[in-house]
């Protein structure tokens, strides 16, 4: 009976060692989406910002990696004198990564003094939200 109880005891010890060893692993893994935005309207972006702000809120900054990508009419959302800047500006800040589409950029024939100077460019948006989705990332449009 002594003998169980060792061996029992061992089986516990190990469990909780490779347990522990293996907690740090799952908590460094980081909850990421990617939300798509594409129309050119305020409602739909402060729904994207406001959906941001409660996955942070909800999970912890440093848990999550989120990106906001805007392309066609969604762009405008992006130019200098947008209604929803501070906004996005306020989300640039707190590690949100908003991305414009340097094809629509080059297609309205924007230049990055036409834009936001807080948010960052990727060569084609719908690219970037493929190949966000292929490492795992959730993907939102709201």
């Amino acid at each position: 009976m002594k003998k169980l109880h060792a061996f029992a005891g061992i089986l516990l010890s190990n469990a909780l060692l490779f347990g522990a060893m293996a907690a740090p692993a799952l908590a460094a893994e980081k909850s990421r989406m990617v939300i798509q935005v594409s129309d050119n309207d305020s409602g739909k972006w402060n729904l994207a910002l406001n959906n941001a702000k409660n996955i942070q809120k909800d999970l912890g900054n440093a848990n999550v990696e989120l990106e906001i990508i805007a392309f066609g009419p969604g762009i405008s959302m992006l130019k200098a004198e947008s209604e929803v800047g501070n906004r996005i500006d306020e989300a640039v800040a707190s590690g949100v990564k908003v991305l414009a589409c340097q094809n629509t950029m080059r297609n309205q024939k924007l230049n990055k003094e036409d834009m936001l100077g807080s948010i960052a460019y990727v060569p084609a948006g719908v690219i970037q939200i493929m190949q966000q989705q292929q490492k795992g990332y959730a993907y939102l449009r709201p």
